[in-house]
């Protein structure tokens, strides 16, 4: 008995001192605090997910369409009604800018772990190099390692986390952002316009001084990819996700009708899902999927998300068209603010308060933060 106890002990010590990328390459024993747990999951756990270039489960929009198309424009209200994500593809960035957005993280991921440790995140912080945030010693832990940075509003970046290796980082993320900053625009209005509504109803809603993070995804290969989750099931607590999947790799899955579904990856195409922030203004129309990440036992996997979220401290709620006799209201109004993670004494607002905290405190314990705001 004490053995044992020594051995979780050590797996312990293991898994809180040590990046994943690093456990990875020198143990060859799985770490207790990364084994998933079946009452942890949604929906069928044997379910793989399988998927194909073709597959029909997920959607592939055409943007540039969505202004001279009506029926792109009710393909694209069927998607986030659906299954709440979509392929999207003629987004207008180029090519070579997504190329120079993998490139970064590919090269800040090879650095070594001394490196990468100088843009370590604090422990009472999300902002920075790590890994999962762990919140209690019964948490089942992801198998990835993240650079997560607050890159919007620009005057609020915190540039001791934004590396300088490699050098072009700065400039490439900023632009990227830039053309993200643009397409959520353009997306918040045909999605108003898809449901008949005035098309600044949402933008409005999502404020002038909106807030964007960019979480930098890297996904060792696991010899026991059975056992392990790059990323326990959960929903997004932004308004819309951007994700550039890896070129190569699958894994990511979402769920729908209670069968998970993998996700394909469609060459130049971002994959868009809906936020619980959206979820809420649309009044339930659309669907902010639970999603999850599988990882491959031979190949790692990267992806980087940009998650856009509304202006903070700013009353969101069911847009007034969309609540009726036959309709009614499904959430309360809500306010959206950035709290340190572990302030365990939020202010209190005449709403339900969604913070970025209580969103991964949430998720950790396998609960949805938009469930507190249902009516």
């Amino acid at each position: 008995m004490a053995e044992s106890q020594s051995v979780i002990a050590r797996n312990y010590h293991e898994s809180r001192s040590k990046q994943v990328q690093e456990i990875a390459l020198e143990y060859d024993h799985l770490p207790e605090r990364y084994i998933r747990k079946e009452d942890e999951e949604y929906g069928d756990v044997n379910n793989a997910g399988a998927s194909s270039p073709m597959s029909e489960e997920v959607p592939i929009i055409d943007i540039s369409l969505l202004t001279s198309s009506l029926s792109e424009l009710d393909k694209l209200k069927s998607a986030v009604s659906s299954c709440g994500c979509f392929q999207a593809i003629n987004h207008g960035i180029e090519g070579s800018l997504v190329e120079k957005v993998r490139e970064i993280s590919q090269l800040f991921f090879k650095l070594s772990v001394e490196e990468k440790k100088k843009y370590a995140r604090a422990g009472d912080d999300i902002e920075g190099y790590g890994n999962d945030v762990v919140v209690s010693e019964k948490q089942t832990l992801d198998w990835n390692d993240r650079l997560y940075l607050f890159v919007l509003p620009r005057n609020q970046r915190r540039f001791q986390f934004w590396p300088q290796n490699p050098t072009h980082f700065r400039e490439v993320l900023d632009e990227y952002v830039s053309k993200i900053e643009l397409i959520n625009e353009f997306l918040l209005k045909a999605l108003a316009r898809s449901l008949n509504l005035h098309e600044n109803c949402f933008l409005d809603q999502y404020g002038t001084t909106a807030t964007m993070e960019a979480r930098f995804n890297y996904y060792p290969p696991c010899p026991w990819p059975e056992r392990v989750l790059g990323v326990k099931p959960h929903a997004d607590i932004s308004t819309l996700t951007f994700l550039l999947q890896d070129k190569e790799v699958e894994g990511l899955q979402v769920l729908k009708d209670g069968k998970w579904v993998g996700v394909p990856i469609v060459r130049d195409a971002l994959t868009i899902n809906i936020g619980d922030q959206l979820e809420i203004m649309s009044n339930g129309i659309f669907k902010s999927p639970v999603h999850r990440v599988l990882i491959n036992s031979k190949d790692a996997r990267m992806s980087v998300a940009l998650f856009c979220m509304p202006q903070t401290e700013k009353d969101i709620g069911p847009v007034d068209g969309l609540v009726t006799d036959e309709t009614p209201r499904l959430y309360r109004n809500v306010t959206f603010t950035v709290d340190s993670f572990f302030n365990e004494t939020p202010r209190l607002y005449r709403n339900v308060t969604f913070t970025v905290d209580s969103f991964f405190k949430n998720y950790q314990k396998g609960m949805r933060a938009i469930d507190a705001c249902k009516i």
